[in-house]
């Protein structure tokens, strides 16, 4: 069943062509990802499917009886309302009958109210329904729902705008990068919940391992185009180097093609028939075909490195806390030359407090940092890439140097560098305004690169970075000699970088792991195994103690007997008194201050039944 179709989409900035021509279709269940370099318009294309109307041409059709929610970027919220309205926010019948029963809670003398909202959650069943908006909640830690929106940070309004998709669980989603702003628990929580959702989903993300998880179908723009492939990442990164040699096996053929019909045509003379004719405007085509290039994702980067002698940068008890928060207490180490360190721990745990404190932006609250004199900090930011308003692209390097010093004595100019990093000479005069935030973060990693650091520290490098520019930074930073940290929550660059791992496991504990992401997976799991092992002990133990086994007890007490006698009779009494309290309740006979009392009555009913239930199994253990 086709959920949405696209004809002949075409998009353009003035001259610029971001994509022409466009024709494609999401069936129900599909799960597609859009794949770009920076700037090619993914963003863009997602905005014109929700229907901004900022298209040159072409057509989007929905099927008429689908829900569509659209995940963006930035998020447009009320800031006086809490997390629990603005999730509920959608009116769909739950979310009704939700809202409609807490501000019942809030009025019991209203009984009629009470009772018409209690009957719309058995009839929309709306019970089950606020277990998964609780759940949804928690998972994306937004536990506190009673928070204004206005006191949230921007990843916590983030996660309110997903958490309120996924609640609504509409027919299609549309996520401009659902997994910015998660920590790594999250975003496996989230992988595998798009994995089971019924949705049709159109996802824009860099996360490899999520493209790789979740997708069924791979969507890329290239060359103005959109080429399909039918499988998740790995298919279509093999896919996609089939159709590259193929291609390149078609220009081979048509450049040999051409210089035989280059030499026919010089050799003729001016005036030719219409066979001659045909053949020559043939050799147009030919041309065209021979005159393509298979473009490769190189990003070639041999700065210069500074010399980095054996003292690099050493903690001694080093120790960090804000008020009653610990962030660390108590940390010695010396980083050695060429390690790769990986960092990782739920939001707010401390890890960018930890980088800053290695860049001297924070002091430390016991201890001391000491740095070796051939250090040279390299530190990319998450929020580093701010450039002057009215700057040119060229103008952001030249700022810092004419000329960039590389390996062996070279040096390049920085028109030159700029090509390197793939900004071509029509971008050089672009205003850095106009760049997409990718584009931005990869001109800001460039003038991080050109100080010729030999300790870089990188803080969720790959936030807004295509696939294709991270797969070449990945391979620059392997060969990279001096000592790298990187903090990221991109699974697979740290899986491939990373030698091992800082995990801040909160109350400033830090626990340092051999390996990469997935051996701090594999240690997680081993860790969850030992508490579930010790709880199990914990609660043997329990049980020892409350039957000493120098006293084994092999039959009931006469008094036992007799409680245990009575207590079927008990429970049987007050389950007749409950069903009672529940039809009075029900009736809508009982005004404000009764249908108060049956209720709190009703509590403790329920609450003697589960006690006498409890003390039956005990007794009838030993029957």
């Amino acid at each position: 069943m086709n959920y949405l179709s696209v004809e002949n989409l075409t998009k353009s900035f003035g001259e610029r062509v971001l994509f022409e021509d466009l024709t494609f279709g999401v069936d129900k269940g599909e799960k597609v990802a859009i794949v770009a370099k920076n700037g090619n318009g993914k963003s863009t294309l997602l905005k014109i499917l929700c229907g901004d109307g900022t298209e040159d041409s072409g057509r989007i059709v929905y099927r008429n009886d689908i829900r569509v929610d659209y995940l963006e970027q930035t998020e447009n919220f009320n800031p006086q309302q809490n997390i629990f309205e603005e999730v509920l926010g959608t009116e769909t019948a739950e979310n009704k009958a939700i809202k409609a029963y807490n501000k019942a809670l809030l009025n019991p003398t209203d009984t009629s109210f009470y009772e018409q909202a209690f009957e719309q959650m058995n009839i929309t069943n709306a019970w089950d329904y606020e277990v998964k908006v609780n759940t949804i909640l928690s998972q994306l830690k937004l536990d506190d729902s009673s928070k204004k929106i206005g006191e949230l940070s921007g990843g916590q309004k983030k996660r309110v705008a997903l958490a309120k998709i996924l609640i609504n669980e509409p027919d299609l989603m549309i996520l401009d990068e659902p997994t910015n702003h998660l920590d790594l628990d999250m975003i496996e929580w989230l992988e595998t919940y798009l994995s089971n959702s019924k949705s049709a989903i159109i996802m824009v993300t860099h996360d490899r391992y999520f493209l790789e998880v979740v997708c069924t179908s791979i969507f890329e723009l290239e060359d103005q185009q959109i080429y399909r492939y039918n499988g998740n990442f790995s298919f279509y990164l093999e896919k996609k180097a089939e159709r590259q040699e193929m291609l390149q096996a078609t220009i081979d053929k048509a450049k040999n093609l051409m210089r035989t019909e280059l030499d026919w045509i010089r050799r003729q003379p001016k005036a030719r028939g219409t066979k001659q004719k045909a053949r020559v405007d043939a050799f147009g085509d030919l041309k065209a075909t021979a005159s393509q290039r298979v473009k490769k994702d190189e990003l070639e980067i041999k700065v210069q490195m500074s010399r980095l002698g054996s003292k690099i940068i050493e903690l001694h008890s080093l120790g960090k806390w804000f008020d009653d928060k610990k962030i660390i207490n108590h940390m010695d180490y010396g980083f050695k030359k060429g390690e790769k360190l990986g960092i990782v721990g739920a939001n707010g745990t401390g890890k960018s407090t930890f980088l800053n404190m290695l860049t001297g932006n924070e002091a430390p609250s016991k201890g001391k940092i000491t740095v070796g004199d051939t250090v040279v900090l390299g530190y990319y930011h998450q929020s580093g890439a701010n450039f002057k308003p009215g700057k040119k692209v060229l103008e952001v390097i030249t700022d810092i140097a004419e000329y960039i010093p590389l390996e062996k004595g070279n040096r390049m100019s920085a028109a030159q560098f700029l090509e390197k990093f793939l900004f071509p000479r029509s971008m050089h005069y672009m205003d850095v305004e106009k760049l997409s935030g990718g584009e931005k973060k990869r001109l800001y990693l460039m003038t991080i690169l050109m100080k010729n650091p030999n300790f870089l520290i990188l803080d969720e490098p790959t936030n807004d970075l295509d696939i294709f520019i991270l797969g070449v930074l990945e391979d620059y930073l392997e060969q990279f000699q001096g000592c790298l940290i990187i903090v990221s929550h991109d699974r697979y660059f740290l899986d491939k970088l990373v030698d091992h791992t800082f995990y801040f496991k909160g109350d400033g504990e830090v626990k340092d792991i051999i390996g990469n992401y997935t051996a701090y997976r594999s240690y997680l799991k081993e860790e969850s195994k030992k508490e579930k092992e010790v709880q199990k002990a914990q609660k043997s133990q329990e049980k020892t103690v409350q039957v000493p086994s120098n006293k084994p007890k092999v039959k009931l007490s006469y008094k036992e007997q007799v409680e245990f006698d009575g207590l079927e009779k008990e429970i049987e009494k007050l389950e007749l008194e409950r069903d009672e309290l529940t039809n009075k309740l029900n009736s809508g006979e009982l005004n404000g201050d009764e249908a108060s009392k049956t209720a709190m009555r009703l509590n403790e009913v329920a609450n003697l039944i589960e006690e006498k239930e409890f003390r039956w199994l005990e007794l009838a253990e030993y029957k």
